[in-house]
């Protein structure tokens, strides 16, 4: 990879690989801290307590419709964000706010420390990408990228290396000369990074910018999102409903459900430790299994699960207490299915119903006694006898796994939605 180019948001310089002379300031249309450059801590990752934008306590109506309802975050510089959640959850509401084509009912956003809630989008130091990248068919690269700086009346060479300086930085400098329509859509998505990059925003916008590609472009064009996002040094707000690209490129994730932030986290947090029935439904595949607390002691509570097995699991964050209902979540790669033998303290006898290859993993589902049923993903480094129906094993996993949530209250990811896909494995009811 050619030498880390940091380009600065709001005027400040954009080193060039081989020491190259820095690119002069550019006026800010916010503010003069808007030049400093971007701050990272190790491994590229952004630098805390530097916030960029903040929302504070933003609730934004249409009429009687709550689309936000309190949103109040900081977003830190050099961080990709991520909003994500299902249709109608108000992730690109949030996003047209922070870009100005949306001015919040109640609350105030910051930009670089300053309240622009009531500033037009042109006065704001931000750039939007959209899922259609809206390229100038007649223009070539270098014009399309350099449309921005020329409308700011930079001066020629000024334009010139931002340019160059872009194009290497989205690996199109061969392409130059070419029209958009000579292009790939993977192509034309980083001439519309490049031109949205060109003016140095204190912050860029996407607003699901790779819905329009196809599968296998789309995963390829996740890593170079991540992979430029670096580079450049700035901050990236991105809105998506598809979990698997805020996993893959998020510093950080707010996943929002019906106008609110339900959780925030880096992706490991969000996917490993949950906070809410809805985020551990929506975010990969979950085992939601119905539990009545036992007791509690510390961070530590003992559930009874599957009509009468006890185990212990970490609580969350919400309050438990002894006698409530409530659910515990296991992903189905960290379960364990073992033959017969005494039941360990974390463990449910259960009976293989089917099993199904998909490749890497085998997706065995199984029945507990009283009815309650468990998907475990079962990969070849786990040997067992051929998962026929009826088959009796120990379902187990370690304490570290499972999580304790508040039980279900219809806030979970709707099945019936047509921008999801069907990733979640409920734990059934016992059956009347």
């Amino acid at each position: 990879m050619a030498a880390m180019r940091q380009i600065a948001p709001g005027g400040g310089g954009c080193q060039l690989p081989g020491g190259d002379a820095h690119c002069r300031n550019m006026p800010s249309a916010t503010s003069s801290a808007a030049a400093a450059a971007p701050i990272t801590g190790a491994a590229g990752r952004p630098a805390a307590g530097d916030p960029v934008i903040s929302l504070n306590q933003v609730t934004k109506r249409f009429g009687s419709y709550v689309a936000v309802q309190d949103a109040n975050f900081a977003i830190e510089r050099g961080e990709f964000f991520s909003l994500l959640g299902p249709s109608g959850c108000g992730k690109t509401t949030t996003l047209r706010m922070i870009a100005g084509f949306e001015q919040p009912t109640t609350g105030e956003i910051l930009l670089e420390g300053k309240d622009v809630s009531r500033v037009p989008p042109y006065r704001r130091n931000v750039n939007t990408v959209f899922q259609h990248y809206a390229l100038f068919p007649h223009m070539t690269v270098t014009d399309n990228v350099a449309f921005g700086p020329r409308s700011q009346r930079l001066a020629g060479d000024e334009t010139a290396r931002r340019v160059r300086a872009l194009l290497e930085v989205v690996r199109l400098t061969s392409f130059a000369d070419r029209k958009p329509a000579q292009l790939s859509g993977g192509q034309q998505q980083r001439v519309a990074l490049a031109r949205a990059l060109a003016n140095y925003p204190s912050a860029l916008l996407l607003d699901e910018p790779l819905g329009a590609l196809d599968l296998k472009l789309r995963q390829a064009m996740q890593i170079e999102l991540k992979r430029i996002q670096r580079e450049v040094g700035i901050t990236f707000i991105y809105v998506t409903h598809d979990q698997e690209e805020a996993l893959t490129m998020s510093d950080r994730i707010a996943v929002m459900n019906e106008g609110r932030v339900e959780q925030i986290g880096t992706p490991q947090e969000i996917y490993h430790s949950p906070t809410s029935v809805f985020v551990a439904n929506f975010i990969g595949v979950a085992n939601l299994i119905p539990a009545i607390v036992q007791d509690t002691a510390g961070s530590k509570a003992t559930v009874v699960v599957a009509g009468t097995h006890c185990i212990p699991v970490p609580t969350g964050t919400s309050p438990v207490r002894p006698g409530a209902p409530a659910t515990v979540m296991v992903r189905p790669e960290r379960l364990r299915l073992s033959e017969g033998g005494a039941a360990r303290t974390s463990g449910v006898p259960c009976t293989v119903e089917h099993a199904v290859f998909q490749g890497p993993v085998v997706r065995c589902t199984l029945r507990a006694a009283d009815g309650t049923q468990i998907v475990a993903h079962v990969g070849p480094e786990h040997p067992l006898p051929p998962l026929t129906p009826g088959l009796g094993l120990q379902v187990d996993w370690d304490y570290e796994a499972a999580r304790l949530l508040p039980p279900t209250d219809g806030a979970s990811a709707p099945d019936e939605d047509p921008d999801l896909r069907h990733t979640v494995e409920r734990a059934s009811m016992p059956r009347p």
